[in-house]
């Protein structure tokens, strides 16, 4: 077997992120540090590249349940349990960003903070991050879950969650299990109910994201609140 430590330096992947940083890596290699061996006749470049073709993609991979997950040969409960830990550090990451900075000002990690959040699940989940007076992030809330038809969100709830931060701003989030982020006629509706509910106590809604696959759509982008 071809092991890595047999290959040029130049072309290991531990070396090449350190050298050039994790972005110039491919999936497989990524997946091939975190899981640090191979399986019997595999190195763990090749191991990753055979799982992520199983599975189809490294999302699907590291949405997988723990079934899932340790139903593939080589894989089992340990390394279920670090890519958890791994993919926790990652979203605490992402939320204590917006904890330090503002959360308007930086959309792109709002965003990946909220799909991190929401975009695995297979039923609607209706959540919030509430926000301070300088628009940085207080606390995250999921409020209500549905089935996979959608959520039942009412309105005093996210006013009573909002004021018992004491939130000056509130950003709306939901998913959609079908993938598809664009927001329907109750979404907009239910917007307007829940901007107008948290406007009675002088609460901010900046913005309502949909989150679908691989994409979110922003309700403020367009001009829809």
């Amino acid at each position: 077997m071809d092991t890595i430590r047999d290959w040029p330096a130049a072309e290991r992947p531990r070396e090449r992120l350190l050298a050039h940083g994790p972005a110039v890596l491919s999936d497989a290699e990524l997946l091939a540090l975190f899981l640090r061996t191979g399986t019997s006749g595999k190195n763990a470049v090749d191991f990753a590249r055979e799982l992520l073709q199983d599975f189809g993609s490294l999302r699907i991979l590291l949405d997988a349940d723990l079934a899932t997950f340790c139903s593939r040969h080589g894989l089992g409960v340990a390394r279920f349990a670090e890519l958890q830990a791994a993919l926790e550090m990652a979203r605490r990451h992402l939320l204590q960003q917006l904890q330090r900075d503002n959360a308007l000002e930086n959309p792109d990690t709002t965003r990946n903070y909220l799909a991190s959040r929401l975009r695995h699940y297979r039923h609607e989940v209706f959540a919030c991050l509430f926000l301070d007076n300088r628009h940085r992030v207080i606390a995250f809330e999921e409020l209500f879950r549905g089935t996979i038809d959608g959520a039942s969100v009412h309105p005093r709830e996210v006013v009573i969650r909002a004021l018992h931060h004491n939130a000056a701003a509130v950003i709306l989030a939901h998913n959609h299990p079908s993938g598809i982020a664009e927001p329907s006629r109750a979404d907009i509706g239910l917007t307007r109910r829940l901007a107008d509910a948290l406007a009675l106590v002088d609460i901010r809604v900046p913005d309502h994201l949909v989150i679908g696959d691989g994409q979110a759509v922003s309700f403020a982008e367009r001009g829809l609140l």
